[in-house]
């Protein structure tokens, strides 16, 4: 088969199942969020790192079916053009606080999920089993901790809705939760990842992802207290 036949097929199943997946979405979430592109990106971007992986390391996939998944189908199915457009038109209606949320979890999501969907493919047949080390307990505790911090800012954005609080009372509390998931988690990493020996020039960058990753996590648990508060039959 010919690459740009390939491609072209990989990309009209893309582009359908991009439309389809992101109206699913739209329809269980709401359009007060682009939350329908955002996932389609995000589960792009996971489906770009683990195939990436499979079809170019693991296996020796033909030339022109990698071209028709990666290049056709899955550079159908994500969208940077929408993502631009949808951002913009959030600037444009004052959404200030939503337009900058959505570029921060989308750029912070895809290249989260990116790495995920690479690091699952090298060791999905691979066939050895990880020992739970010191280290390996280290870096499930340092991910529990943000899953943990998940589920407070929820319960929190629950609690600001039902005791009404003040837009400015809102944003402080979860300024300073930013500021304390950002030194515990950042301590967390210094101190309890043993192999990792950090200057201080890399505290400061170590300080910085964890900052960005604080962000996310509130961005994206703040979307889904707001969403539950919306669907509370008795609230």
């Amino acid at each position: 088969m010919h690459p740009f036949i390939a491609i072209a097929v990989g990309g009209s199943v893309g582009a359908i199942a991009r439309f389809w997946v992101a109206q699913q979405v739209y329809g269980w979430m709401g359009r007060d969020f682009p939350h329908g592109t955002l996932f389609v990106n995000v589960s792009g971007s996971f489906l770009m790192g683990l195939l990436t992986e499979l079809m170019v390391q693991r296996f020796a996939v033909a030339p022109e079916y990698r071209a028709a998944i990666l290049v056709g189908f899955i550079g159908a199915y994500t969208t940077f053009s929408t993502f631009a457009l949808e951002t913009l038109m959030l600037f444009d209606e004052g959404s200030l606080l939503k337009a900058f949320l959505n570029i921060l979890l989308s750029t912070g999501l895809c290249l989260l999920a990116t790495w995920v969907g690479l690091s699952w493919g090298r060791s999905l047949f691979t066939g050895e089993s990880v020992p739970l080390s010191a280290q390996t307990l280290a870096q499930s505790g340092w991910l529990a901790g943000w899953i943990l911090a998940f589920g407070l800012v929820v319960v929190a954005t629950l609690t600001f809705h039902r005791l009404d609080w003040p837009a400015p009372w809102r944003v402080v509390a979860l300024i300073l939760f930013l500021g304390g998931m950002t030194v515990a988690s950042t301590l967390w990493f210094t101190f309890r990842l043993a192999v990792i020996r950090l200057e201080s020039g890399d505290i400061v960058t170590a300080f910085s992802l964890n900052g960005l990753c604080a962000a996310v996590v509130i961005g994206l648990a703040t979307q889904t207290g707001n969403w539950l508060w919306q669907h509370i039959p008795s609230r």
